[in-house]
């Protein structure tokens, strides 16, 4: 199983966005569940956005904050949890992110034990998709960062896109210090090209996904989803940026993997 933390950066790169996509079209095999956690420390943006508000405030990180000064971290973070399927089957759930920045000191104690949560969830059949947001992974949230398999930036291949990005992928290098593979999440708004990028930014572009704001509302903002959403363009390319950052977790456990015992073919 695998803990992926997806990053963004300055000039909103659609970083939430985009784990959402990944979120709604990670590939699972049967009795398997995916969680996206919103560590943002400026924020989230799921419960006003995709969720439209439904539940309030009643969920999210603010919340385990409290648990954890309590002693019961681990009972709270399953309550914490929303169900984003319309079958209601609990296979693909949020934890929502601090609604107020404010709030972001309270969790310096929490990331932590939360990081170790996440690492030991994935034994029990559980994927973690982190996103540390613009911030996140800096100061004592960097620990998110450093216990992922995967490292993610989500960057547009813009001028100013790609300026914010080479700053942001050099402090999460330093942060993860080759412990987590790291990769780009290229959102296709710009002129430059997929070889470009990888050139400008001396990182792999692990997947593309496509510049289509009406498909991304329904992802960022619970907007009404246009006819054929789930097959349209973004829905394809993110299951196919899925099965990409897997292909970068297996990557990383190749090449951590004791002598002799790398799967074949890898």
């Amino acid at each position: 199983m695998t803990v992926v933390a997806i990053a963004g950066g300055l000039g909103a790169p659609g970083a939430t966005t985009a784990a959402m996509a990944l979120l709604m079209t990670w590939p699972m095999p049967e009795g398997h569940r995916v969680v996206l956690a919103e560590a943002d420390p400026d924020g989230g943006a799921i419960l006003p956005g995709a969720l439209q508000g439904t539940l309030g405030n009643s969920h999210g990180l603010r919340h385990l904050a409290v648990a954890a000064r309590q002693g019961q971290l681990g009972e709270a973070f399953w309550r914490q949890l929303v169900d984003i399927t319309d079958a209601e089957t609990r296979d693909r759930l949020v934890l929502p992110g601090l609604y107020d920045p404010a709030h972001a000191s309270a969790m310096e104690p929490v990331w932590k034990p939360l990081a170790g949560m996440f690492a030991g969830i994935e034994e029990h059949g559980h994927d973690v998709l982190v996103d540390l947001g613009r911030r996140g992974a800096v100061g004592a949230s960097a620990v998110l960062a450093q216990r992922a398999d995967a490292v993610v930036l989500v960057a547009r291949n813009t001028l100013r896109g790609l300026q914010s990005a080479q700053v942001r992928l050099h402090a999460l290098k330093e942060v993860v210090g080759g412990g987590a593979e790291v990769g780009v999440l290229l959102v296709d708004e710009g002129p430059y090209s997929r070889d470009e990028v990888r050139k400008r930014l001396d990182t792999p572009v692990t997947a593309v996904l496509p510049w289509r704001p009406r498909e991304a509302r329904v992802l960022s903002d619970g907007a009404e989803p246009p006819r054929r959403f789930e097959s349209g363009e973004l829905m394809r390319a993110a299951r196919s940026a899925a099965v990409r950052v897997q292909e970068l977790v297996a990557i990383r456990r190749s090449r951590l993997a004791p002598p002799g015992t790398r799967p074949v073919g890898v």
